[in-house]
């Protein structure tokens, strides 16, 4: 198995989501080790060259161009990352430059033109706008020093940066190198484009990767840069080399392109569909989108991260009641609300944390458009608040389970981060109530917003920031979650909370914000048709997921097989897709 195998399956390997970097290396990898082109036994061995590059440099030292340079040290069989091609041979970086050494130190002054000092902040992108590069005081003898040539390749020493490589291709001003930057002068028998390519590949990274010393600020010398191994063709396939590579690499520009287009096509399609799902002027455009939208449903979530808006969107027609058909033979909202508040009288009986009258609600103005058979409400009119205030309990290694505003995701109760009180503590801690099986816990900060049913059958205290809510009669837990989750519901909270870094929301608040509250029945139905729709969400996840892994393994089998058994041969007969990559 050979290259091929790469092009053959390329349009299935280049779903993957890192296809397009892979292959950039992989172009790389091929290049360096002589598989990229066919080599030619009438070439000059590259020991012809690096013979020639000693005699330059033994000239450049006699005549005062470069200093005496310590002895480079023998490449042991155990360095090499693989085997050199015929005529090809290995050498260390330091025996092919003329000099490695690091930049200037002095601090950056916009003000100065005449000299610039270029950063590592100043390259991104392989590109340097040198009309952004700021100046620095500098006398004539250390410009001669520093002073950037065509040629040179800077490779930053420190920081997230590390041994990334810049080759200088065009300098329009007079400008040096700043000292987090390490200079590499190739050889002028070198060609420069090649090595810049070697610097770039697999093979460089991996030496890099183990000669790089820190912890926390990991950094290289220019000892360790002098010491990389860099396998050397002859100068002729050099050339051959950078032209195959150019040419690859511009398909791969062309493919990025294309694929970041068809994507963005994609994501516009959906962000739209979904914006007709959420703002339909009425049923029957509804009806459509929604038909359009499940039709195509493959089509418009063709990555992980397409399905989390549509799950929010089945939310947001949850709590508009546009999920299900109304049943105009449904016990009426009002009747509901009045037997509600009968449960709630009888409860003040014994619980004064319950309301005697009816909340006055707030945020009105930003309710949102619900069927004509629904009612507003005001939510401490339809749950007893349990809220929890006071000094912070002291935590324990063990004893009972405390639930933070942590814990509390959006939909569900996480265990993890476990934190506990001791016994005693619990029974003082809880004296306002306990929390049971059906209630509703709701955060108020740091987040805010996540709420979930509790589902928990062992003894738990809640901590501050996470209030209780119990439901009378109206709402049945679950549909009551699933509005406080939805975006309209949110976007009042958000509105109405305070606070800037963290925002919060008192209770006072809390209790006047609007719920919509639709028949009892149909409450259970829109809780099942939203259970049905996640779970065909989750499925989507899954096949998704299982796509992507199945892509990612066969490119990740195809690059190994690619690189380990053969060289390329460019006279098989091609696919389509090979086809394109090779011509």
């Amino acid at each position: 198995m050979n290259p091929e195998l790469l092009l053959a399956h390329f349009d299935r390997i280049s779903d993957a989501p890192d296809a397009i970097p892979r292959l950039r290396s992989f172009i790389l990898d091929l290049a360096v080790r002589g598989k990229l082109v066919e080599q030619d036994p009438k070439d000059e061995p590259a020991s012809e060259l690096l013979k020639r590059i000693q005699v330059e440099k033994v000239r450049l030292v006699k005549n005062g161009k470069i200093s005496t340079q310590q002895p480079v040290p023998q490449i042991g069989a155990e360095e090499l990352p693989f085997p050199a091609p015929s005529g090809w041979n290995w050498a260390r970086l330091a025996a092919i430059s003329r000099r490695i050494h690091y930049g200037f130190t002095a601090s950056a002054n916009p003000s100065l033109k005449d000299v610039r000092l270029l950063r590592i902040t100043d390259i991104q992108n392989n590109q340097v706008d040198w009309s952004s590069v700021p100046g620095c005081e500098i006398s004539e003898r250390e410009v001669d020093q520093y002073k950037l040539q065509q040629g040179d390749i800077l490779i930053a020493r420190t920081g997230g940066t590390i041994g990334k490589t810049f080759l200088v291709s065009q300098i329009p001003v007079t400008a040096v190198f700043a000292s987090y930057l390490i200079r590499v002068q190739k050889s002028s028998e070198f060609y420069d484009r090649y090595l810049k390519f070697f610097l770039e590949s697999p093979a460089y990274w991996k030496q890099l990767q183990e000669g790089a010393r820190g912890g926390g600020q990991p950094n290289v010398n220019g000892q360790t840069l002098g010491k990389i191994t860099v396998v050397v063709p002859p100068l002729a396939e050099q050339h051959r080399i950078v032209t195959k590579v150019d040419e690859l690499m511009a398909l791969c520009d062309r493919l990025e392109a294309e694929r970041n287009e068809q994507e963005s096509r994609r994501d516009r399609l959906a962000a739209a569909s979904l914006h007709h799902l959420n703002n339909g002027a009425n049923s029957e455009a509804f009806r459509n989108y929604a038909r359009f939208y499940l039709s195509h449903l493959p089509r418009l979530t063709t990555r992980p991260e397409h399905v989390q808006p549509f799950r929010q969107t089945i939310l947001n027609l949850a709590v508009r009641g546009q999920l299900i058909p109304q049943d105009s033979n449904a016990e009426p909202v009002d009747t509901l609300l009045s037997k509600n508040d009968r449960v709630r009288q009888q409860i003040v009986r014994t619980d004064r944390r319950a309301d005697t009258d009816r909340q006055v609600l707030l945020a009105a103005e930003d309710k949102w458009n619900i069927p004509p058979s629904w009612c507003w409400s005001a939510l401490a009119d339809l749950v007893l608040f349990i809220d929890y205030r006071g000094k912070t309990p002291v935590k324990t290694e063990k004893g009972v389970r405390l639930i933070t505003a942590k814990n509390v995701k959006k939909g569900f109760i996480n265990p993890s981060p476990e934190e506990f009180l001791s016994e005693r503590d619990y029974h003082i801690w809880m004296t306002r109530g306990f929390p049971k099986e059906g209630d509703i816990l709701f955060t108020t900060e740091a987040p805010m917003g996540n709420a979930a049913v509790v589902r928990l059958s062992k003894r738990f205290a809640l901590a501050q920031r996470v209030i209780c809510f119990r439901p009378y009669h109206a709402v049945i837990p679950n549909f009551l979650t699933l509005q406080l989750l939805a975006e309209p519901f949110q976007r009042i909270l958000d509105k109405t909370a305070t606070g800037l870094t963290a925002k919060g929301i008192k209770a006072a608040k809390l209790r006047r914000l609007p719920v919509a509250v639709p028949p009892i029945a149909e409450q259970h139905q829109i809780v099942a048709r939203v259970d049905e729709l996640m779970t065909l969400c989750s499925q989507l996840e899954g096949q998704l997921a299982t796509s992507q892994t199945g892509t990612c393994r066969l490119l990740e089998s195809v690059l190994y097989h690619a690189i380990k058994d053969s060289a390329v041969d460019w006279k098989t007969p091609l696919t389509h897709s090979a086809r394109r990559f090779r011509d």
